[in-house]
């Protein structure tokens, strides 16, 4: 249920679409006789979407996330075991065009590689499912097994996490195929700004001793500058960082997260 919940809701909320719906709404207005207030309503949505592309509200809530969690400096035999978290394969066009379909978040499987390198005796897990509300058949995990040579992954070392649908589902099913035990340390890679969440829901979801290693940073620890003149990157920035606060917030209420901004 709130996995379906939390679709829908962010497709009320999101704010790319609550744009979309108030410049149609004030568009059908404007043929009726509330046209003078359907005009007030345009202008201000355009002064709004304006500000959006330039001013960078949304890299600047992108950035807060991105600093709560330090880059570590992992060694050699320093850990148990290595979780990846998927989100960043398109399971669907890699399936039909036989190639590796990776977004942004590609250093999630490089630092992955890396790190199974450095440590040989570590398990090593990639948790991935389909986050797709209406395509649950074709699984993210699945899909990459062709690709484990090309990113130096021996198959008989990776666990591969096939059924979760979001970060708390991540945790839950990766402890299952993990089992780790107690005192053993372990590593999370994901996207830096989606580490908090991560580290919430993972403790939440009984495990210990994590060690963060956020990854796909976005800017630097100053954050973006500005001012810019990009409407399309101002948008998608502010979509992710409050969907990703957001999530935050709906995990703490819903007690799918130790506390309401996870931190070292």
């Amino acid at each position: 249920m709130f996995f379906w919940l939390s679709k829908f809701l962010w497709a009320l909320v999101s704010p790319i679409n609550l744009l979309f719906v108030g410049f149609l709404i004030g568009v059908v207005f404007l043929f009726t006789r509330w046209r003078r207030v359907a005009r007030t309503f345009l202008s201000i949505l355009a002064a709004t979407t304006l500000m959006i592309g330039i001013i960078p509200v949304g890299g600047w809530m992108i950035s807060i996330l991105e600093n709560r969690f330090p880059s570590p400096q992992i060694s050699a035999s320093d850990v148990e075991g290595i979780i990846a978290l998927g989100g960043i394969v398109n399971q669907v066009l890699t399936r039909e065009r036989g190639q590796l379909a990776v977004g942004s978040g590609y250093q999630r499987l490089s630092e992955l590689s890396r790190l199974a390198a450095l440590n040989p005796n570590a398990k090593i897990v990639f948790s991935g499912g389909s986050g797709n509300l209406f395509n649950q058949t074709i699984k993210e995990a699945d899909v990459l097994v062709p690709f484990l040579g090309k990113l130096n992954l021996a198959p008989q070392r990776l666990i591969l996490e096939n059924r979760s649908r979001n970060t708390y589902e991540n945790a839950e099913f990766s402890r299952e195929v993990a089992n780790p035990q107690p005192g053993e340390r372990w590593i999370i890679i994901t996207s830096a700004f989606h580490m908090p969440r991560t580290m919430g829901a993972f403790k939440q979801a009984g495990w210990q001793n994590l060690i963060a290693h956020p990854v796909d940073y976005k800017y630097g620890p100053l954050g973006p500058s500005w001012p810019r003149f990009n409407l399309i990157t101002g948008l998608l920035e502010l979509d992710t960082a409050i969907h990703e606060w957001l999530g935050l917030l709906a995990y703490r209420l819903t007690d799918r997260s130790d506390s309401l901004f996870p931190g070292p």
